[in-house]
């Protein structure tokens, strides 16, 4: 089978951890093609991997079998009309991995009755373990599908949804998720500093503590909450910490944080997404 020809139109950190992930996984460099008005940009994408750059979009386009649009959101609407007719002309599977722009507005700014995948992926991604959200809109057919699967594959797990506005819970529980953790990280790390450790030390117990809980729950065959009774014994110091929180409403602090999440990026796709 031939290798797609992909496109990408930014050549930003996401698109140089999805262009690293596609070659180690053996897709060849020139069939690659990426656009940026930064030659900066486009040299620091070159360093991942020899593909082939320009500063001309529908130079990029022409030929693609897919366009993944990695560009911020702020300038998607300035991006996609600028690009509609090449789009037009090649009719490619186009992929979009830009927060809050939904399909319609997408579809409508490229001249429409596009195949059009959207995505959520998140920072991780950056190594390769990132998680990503993906809906389809009709126009994609089977085997694009497994094109935008294939290419989200390289940088993590990739899942989809089968309704569009779960991508606003999917940006609250895996987009927005990593900071959520550094904030926990952070906490801890604080907290082991007062308790007397050195700086460093809490550092290493609380990453490394982070690292392992993650990997345990991936690699177990049961729920985290029985994960996390088998660590905590009756009257020991994990159930004297969990009863702490417990009793601080710690359920329902990330229940609150996670809705606040879940709305203001739904607010912020119509603010994006408006005429």
């Amino acid at each position: 089978m031939p290798q797609p020809k992909i496109a990408f139109i930014g050549a930003g950190n996401m698109a140089a951890s999805i262009v690293g992930g596609l070659t180690a996984q053996g897709l060849a460099p020139d069939s690659i093609t990426a656009s940026d008005p930064y030659e900066e940009s486009l040299s620091r994408l070159q360093q991942v991997a020899a593909v082939n750059t320009t500063q001309n979009n529908d130079e990029a386009i022409a030929g693609a079998d897919v366009v993944v649009l990695a560009v911020k959101p702020q300038v998607m609407q300035q991006v996609a009309t600028s690009i509609a007719s090449a789009v037009q002309q090649h009719q490619p599977l186009i992929i979009s991995i830009a927060a809050g722009i939904e399909i319609n507005s997408l579809d409508k700014w490229l001249g429409g009755n596009l195949a059009i995948v959207r995505c959520m992926p998140n920072t991780p991604a950056l190594v390769q373990t990132g998680a990503t959200a993906l809906y389809a809109n009709a126009q994609v057919s089977d085997s694009q599908r497994q094109q935008a699967d294939q290419i989200l594959r390289a940088v993590g797990i990739a899942l989809w949804v089968d309704d569009e506005a779960q991508l606003d819970a999917v940006t609250a529980i895996s987009g927005s998720g990593p900071a959520y953790f550094f904030l926990v990280i952070e906490a801890m790390q604080a907290a082991g500093e007062e308790l007397g450790l050195a700086p460093e030390l809490a550092r290493q117990l609380t990453l490394q503590t982070a690292l392992g809980a993650a990997k345990m729950a991936i690699g177990s065959d049961v729920d985290t909450s029985e994960l996390r009774r088998r660590v905590t014994s009756p009257g020991g110091t994990t159930h004297a910490a969990i009863s702490s929180f417990e009793a601080n409403g710690f359920q329902k602090i990330f229940t609150q944080a996670l809705t606040a999440a879940r709305d203001r990026s739904e607010s912020l796709a119509k603010e994006m997404d408006a005429d």
